[in-house]
């Protein structure tokens, strides 16, 4: 049997792992954290990933789990709404709505179905030969023989430097982010139904994603110079967004300010010449890391690992890498820089600037939801044979 090696146990690893068992390989995962179970944040699972779940059996699980992200749309920091869609339109339109979930819940289903024994945590990769598919572990003399190596192993991914050396690595984007799960709005005081939005202002960012369970996932971004962080960052957003509409503030005062994360935001602006070399293939933020103005972060590694497994071959797994690497290079690039564009115009802080970009959401907006769900197509209405 044709032995994989997946770098890496996020969202795209495990679901690369759980296609490649399905299409007959023998799998090992590697691990370099002790457990696998992510940051305390939310994760918007668009139609396309839904597709790809239903390739490897979870589709219909993580539906279950999660929440319809319903009406909702982009306000601005008094509430008022420059655009609005709903879960009827996107599901209409392509088959099935946005849905809502933590990470933790959507690795946890992954992870559940791994075979047994095919999960290694703290099992840090030291190098892996593309030539030869050898994996080595550091701290061990142990040499893992693969014939096919997938690096899932994120936006700081060695695996990707070491086999593209001098390629420019991901840069600012010119944002920071928070994010931070906290009581849906019947236990903050908020006075209003808490709908899927995000809101826009100077140079600053408020989303809102209610989950099931009785939780809203937050996450803001601000325009400011990499590295900075505050004592409390609780407070810190309170400065920043206690003021805009409701429910904000009261999510604000609701979240546990040890819970609130902070990580810049980077992006690989410049595409690798091929997500492939030798018998590895690069996943993932490995291989095309993004900002998360399109949501699309997650859900492209999911389409990466299930296109891998439906690609190669376990007899030929060199010609089966160049079409993967061929077809998720035409698929992610523009997506990439499509998501870059969106976050340039959220840091924009010139009254004038940000009045012509507000205006211009609010006319594609009064055309109708039909205009404004067009603009998802090419993301959205994707398929794993297309």
């Amino acid at each position: 049997m044709a032995h994989a090696v997946v770098v890496g146990a996020g969202i795209g690893g495990l679901t690369a792992a759980l296609a490649l068992a399905h299409k007959g390989w023998e799998v090992t995962v590697l691990e370099r954290a002790a457990s696998i179970e992510p940051v305390g944040a939310g994760l918007a699972v668009a139609p396309n990933a839904l597709r790809a779940l239903d390739v490897i059996g979870v589709g219909d699980e993580v539906r279950k789990l999660s929440a319809i992200q319903g009406r909702g749309g982009i306000r601005l920091p008094d509430g008022r709404w420059l655009a609005r869609t709903t879960a009827e339109d996107a599901a209409a339109r392509y088959g099935d709505p946005i849905v809502l979930l933590t990470r933790a819940a959507l690795v946890g289903i992954l992870a559940g179905r791994l075979p047994q024994g095919a999960l290694r945590v703290n099992s840090r990769v030291e190098s892996v030969d593309p030539a030869t598919g050898r994996v080595a572990v550091r701290g061990t003399a142990e040499t893992i023989e693969a014939d096919l190596v997938v690096a899932a192993d994120g936006i700081r991914s060695r695996t990707r430097s070491a086999l593209f050396p001098g390629h420019p690595e991901p840069v600012y984007a010119g944002v920071t982010s928070w994010r931070a799960i906290v009581p849906l709005a019947g236990e903050t005081g908020a006075s209003e139904t808490v709908f899927a939005s995000e809101t826009w202002g100077r140079g600053l960012i408020f989303g809102v994603m209610p989950l099931a369970g009785g939780q809203v996932y937050c996450y803001a971004t601000a325009a400011v110079p990499p590295g900075l962080r505050a004592a409390d960052e609780r407070d810190e957003l309170l400065r920043l967004f206690g003021r805009w509409h409701d429910p904000i503030p009261a999510l604000l005062d609701a979240a546990d300010p040890a819970a609130v994360l902070r990580h810049d935001i980077h992006s690989l602006d410049t595409p690798l010449p091929a997500f492939h070399a030798g018998r590895v293939a690069l996943l993932g933020d490995a291989a095309h890391p993004m900002t998360p103005n399109l949501g699309q972060g997650a859900c492209q590694a999911m389409e990466d690992a299930v296109v891998l497994a439906d690609r190669v071959s376990p007899g030929d797994p060199a010609a089966g890498l160049a079409v993967y690497s061929r077809e998720r290079l035409a698929r992610t690039t523009p997506i990439v820089r499509r998501s870059r564009s969106i976050g340039r115009l959220t840091r924009w802080r010139n009254p004038l600037a940000v009045a012509l970009r507000d205006g211009a959401m609010r006319a594609v907006g009064r055309l109708g939801p039909d205009v404004a769900s067009r603009q998802g197509d090419r993301v959205f209405a994707w398929s794993p044979r297309s």
